[in-house]
């Protein structure tokens, strides 16, 4: 299982929607079928609240986290998804533009788990190439309905070359080192494509950077 990186300190503000003094914006998607957890998820990371009362997520919603990492401050933008098929035409027109995305599914659902490579073709279809992708097997707090072993989600974490990590938006596993983990991919790759004159910030704008911060720094100075 991965392991979390101390590097990225939390920065609760009750204005983080509103702040515009950040270095960089990334924008992050959840993704996965309906009652994975997602919204759950989402909350606790971004309110550290959790209740069992969440009904399916309509369309798409978002909630803003700001973090520091050596020194930069980053915006998360945080796109909570509509698993249901017959708001995948609403979703999928926000992959454009997403750098990271984390691909839910339920420990104890194995449909849910199933649907993955169905969610990582979308990724592929919709999104960037040089989007990050964590794989995240929710609800690990439920080990006696445990129908997917960890061995599987690793293995299928490895064929489509995701992180992976199991979590507990309920009991609060892993949750914050989902998203640690997410932004440190991120940051890396912006730092290989930079050094090596990569597609990956081809476009500032595009990326979500500042353009103050894009010009007074090459990369992320993560």
């Amino acid at each position: 299982m991965a392991s979390s990186d101390s590097r990225i300190q939390q920065q609760p503000s009750q204005k983080d929607a509103a702040d515009q003094n950040f270095d960089y914006m990334f924008k992050l998607l959840i993704i996965g079928n309906s009652s994975v957890g997602k919204t759950s998820f989402l909350f606790r990371y971004a309110d550290d609240s959790f209740t069992s009362a969440f009904v399916s997520t309509v369309g798409i919603d978002f909630k803003v986290k700001t973090v520091f990492r050596n020194d930069q401050r980053i915006k998360l933008q945080i796109w909570d998804t509509a698993g249901q098929e017959r708001y995948r035409t609403i979703t999928t027109a926000y992959y454009r533009g997403a750098m990271g995305f984390l691909l839910m599914y339920d420990i104890s659902n194995q449909d849910s788990f199933k649907a993955v490579q169905d969610w990582a073709t979308q990724i592929k279809t919709y999104s960037w190439d040089n989007a990050q992708v964590i794989l995240v097997g929710n609800k690990c707090d439920l080990e006696d309905e445990r129908l997917v072993p960890t061995e599987d989600g690793q293995r299928l974490a490895d064929e489509l070359g995701f992180h992976f990590f199991e979590a507990s938006a309920k009991d609060n596993i892993n949750v914050k080192q989902v998203f640690q983990r997410l932004v440190d991919v991120i940051c890396d790759k912006m730092n290989e494509s930079v050094e090596g004159d990569g597609g990956f910030t081809t476009s500032h704008n595009s990326l979500g950077l500042k353009d103050s911060a894009a010009e007074n720094q090459g990369g992320c100075g993560c």
